[in-house]
């Protein structure tokens, strides 16, 4: 990669596509082709301040692409549904199966790489693992049509023999960190026990309904998105082999492990108060997620991840508390 690349970030306003084009404007990189779908007014301050050619809206992209062939020199592919509480299936294949595949199309017509998201929710309860292997990815089982969306598109690229010159999904595990401020239900766990805790001096989490775990010690792998557009730009830059990574820390951390690191970033006495999970996604609910990164290490990612308490006290203490945007 260039300065003088020409780079498209699709969900460009969203948490991780905001957070990417500012992370490649701090590498240099502001010849970006920002698209999306620019209507939603929380989302533009994720935009304040970037640097970038064009903003193009989502639906517009294809025709814009067409009648600039040639300019783009790479694509990140982050924009999607993804609220794992819509139950509609046929907005998820639009959005995360059928406008990938065209995405996907671009790419390799014109000798484009390409790195797109996939997600952790593809491995739906873990009974296969968490392990990115390609043998397994047609026996997984998501737990939410978000999810499935997203497994039937690796599937899907997996199959095709026409594919961009370097392509990666990166399985994103549980992403936190600034630009998620219009997220609502869907932001980040830390998101919320940060406000939960500034207005009440508690944090709320859910109930265990699974005897195999208590209260508050449900399992996930969080990972600071700083270290999300790290991987984004490192695989774009090294194109190691095609295919897709697990994007997490391979540490899995308790919801208690995270609040508690909120209390002590504010300095403030812990307390903490357990809720009944929501009926609606009660069934659906992960207990453990952990990357298995032995696949993106052995392709010769070194750095390492910020744990979890270093990245809650970077984003409350930067971010949260000031109000600020990456």
């Amino acid at each position: 990669m260039q300065a003088n690349d020409v780079i498209v970030v699709t969900g460009a306003a969203g948490f991780i596509g905001s957070y990417l084009a500012g992370y490649l404007n701090h590498l240099g990189f502001d010849r970006l082709v920002l698209v999306d779908d620019f209507s939603n007014s929380r989302k533009s301050a994720n935009l304040a301040d970037k640097k970038y050619l064009h903003k193009v809206h989502r639906e517009q992209f294809f025709d814009w692409a067409q009648n600039n062939p040639g300019i783009i020199n790479y694509v990140f592919h982050l924009g999607a549904r993804t609220d794992t509480t819509e139950m509609d299936y046929a907005i998820h294949k639009k959005w995360n199966l059928d406008y990938s595949k065209q995405i996907w199309e671009l790419c390799a017509e014109n000798n484009i790489p390409l790195v797109y998201a996939s997600s952790a929710a593809t491995y739906g309860n873990g009974e296969h693992g968490y392990t990115d292997s390609h043998d397994i990815v047609t026996s997984l089982h998501p737990l939410n049509p978000y999810g499935v969306s997203k497994n039937q598109f690796d599937i899907w690229a997996l199959a095709q023999e026409t594919a961009p010159p370097f392509w990666a999904g990166l399985k994103f595990f549980n992403v936190f960190g600034p630009n998620e401020y219009h997220k609502g239900r869907m932001a980040s766990v830390i998101f919320h026990a940060f406000n939960q805790i500034k207005e009440t001096g508690k944090a709320r989490l859910f109930h265990s309904h699974n005897p195999a775990y208590k209260d508050g010690e449900q399992i996930r792998d969080f990972i600071y998105v700083k270290d999300v557009a790290a991987v984004c730009v490192w695989l774009m830059q090294n194109k190691p082999a095609n295919g897709l990574y697990n994007t997490g820390t391979g540490k899995a951390r308790t919801f208690k492990d995270l609040v508690k690191a909120i209390f002590d970033t504010l300095r403030i006495p812990e307390h903490i108060e357990y809720i009944d999970t929501p009926i609606d996604i009660r069934d659906k609910y992960q207990y453990f997620t952990e990357a298995n990164m032995a696949k993106l290490r052995k392709a010769g990612y070194i750095p390492p991840f910020y744990s979890l308490e270093a990245g809650i006290k970077e984003y409350v203490s930067d971010f949260l508390e000031k109000g600020k945007f990456f």
